[in-house]
């Protein structure tokens, strides 16, 4: 009888044991997000009993947007085959980082057979790369790799601990006496400081570009740049709460942002002149990055704003003030790069026409497209080579 139980409770172990490592083993046994040789890509949705299926993906784009949350993105219908898989493949695709999702019925929802997915903000998507040119800048290869630390530091001013990330390049552990010059690359309106280590690969980027001798080795600092909340969403005492936009107090990150720099210069083996700091940013963070190189004349002297979000009011009295010492302290390189279809375009153009009529120095690149990570990967690409040199 003893040994009848015994057995009993073995196999109860074996079964209990089974069902807890059940999520091991795929529950759908399909591939998608599948780069073909000729760099199209096919994808497949298992839903036999859906009406519709659709994929919306940056890799097709059109003048407005969706309701899945994705800007500028097509709504392209799949067809359903035997067993009820839904499939779609695209024509052949430039060497590119792509975003993507699937619309079930009208109902946004990721992949579940690629399950490499991006939180931006409250939306998630789905990522491919297609290799072979400019993805491969946004993939990991074999070579040295930087380390990447989620760092506390407390502002005085703001009167809060707060969340970074901060990326140091390869060989900064095993070199304790060199110095190296940093960059603080701020996140837009939707974002917080994880944005640009996830969704715009900064650290990859760094990694490739150093390792290519296009890029010096840098220290590469990602702050939260929303006054009203210290850290990414579930990073924080907050908890898992649902991501909302955070109404900031005007000027009050960038009055309070060498918080930020002292720490870092502090805890850091940098250089603490301005010939080796820059600053950049997309959208919101390039508004503020606008902002702080202008409050602070001698500490920046690089400066990227990509799509950036000045000029939207017209240019206030104190920041023509602030430009106007800026600039008679010649920044080596103010670079400003947009989308012609970004919402933000005129309100650039309207700031490039002041900074025309001012005489003041600065460069300016154009891309295609609108306010999309796809550009802001590019700016930083051709940012980055351009510093400390």
């Amino acid at each position: 009888m003893k040994g009848k139980f015994i057995l009993a409770l073995a196999a109860m172990t074996l079964c209990a044991s089974a069902f807890a490592q059940q999520n091991l083993f795929p529950s759908q046994d399909l591939k998608s997000a599948i780069v073909n040789e000729d760099k199209s890509v096919t994808f497949n949705f298992l839903a036999p009993k859906a009406h519709s299926v659709q994929i919306v993906g940056d890799f097709q784009t059109t003048d407005g947007s969706t309701n899945a949350g994705m800007v500028n993105s097509s709504v392209i219908d799949m067809k359903e085959g035997e067993g009820g898989v839904w499939t779609y493949t695209t024509a052949p695709l430039e060497s590119e980082l792509y975003s993507y999702l699937f619309m079930v019925d009208g109902i946004a929802t990721i992949d579940p057979n690629h399950p490499y997915v991006f939180r931006d903000f409250a939306t998630l998507t789905n990522l491919f790369v297609v290799p072979g040119g400019r993805g491969d800048l946004y993939s990991v290869h074999d070579v040295p790799h930087g380390s990447v630390s989620a760092v506390w530091y407390h502002s005085d001013g703001l009167k809060a601990d707060r969340r970074m990330n901060v990326y140091t390049p390869a060989g900064y552990e095993a070199n304790p006496k060199k110095k190296y010059p940093v960059l603080y690359l701020l996140h837009g309106m939707g974002g917080d400081e994880d944005e640009w280590k996830n969704f715009g690969r900064a650290c990859v980027i760094l990694d490739n570009l150093i390792a290519q001798g296009k890029a010096v080795p840098m220290i590469l600092v990602m702050p939260n740049g929303h006054v009203g909340m210290s850290a990414a969403p579930g990073e924080s005492s907050w908890g898992y709460y649902k991501p909302y936009h955070v109404n900031d107090a005007p000027l009050a990150y960038e009055t309070n942002f060498m918080d930020i720099v002292n720490y870092v210069e502090k805890n850091y083996r940098t250089y603490t002149d301005k010939a080796h700091r820059a600053i950049a940013g997309l959208s919101m963070g390039g508004g503020h990055s606008a902002n702080i190189s202008a409050m602070y004349p001698d500490k920046f002297d690089y400066v990227g704003l990509f799509s950036p979000g000045v000029g939207m009011k017209g240019i206030s009295d104190d920041m023509k003030a602030n430009l106007k010492k800026q600039f008679q302290k010649a920044p080596k390189l103010y670079w400003i790069g947009i989308g012609n279809a970004d919402f933000l375009y005129g309100s650039v153009k309207s700031y490039r026409e002041y900074l025309d009529s001012m005489g003041y120095k600065y460069e300016y690149t154009e891309t295609s497209g609108g306010h999309i990570w796809k550009n802001w990967r590019i700016y930083l690409s051709e940012f980055a080579p351009r510093l400390f040199k």
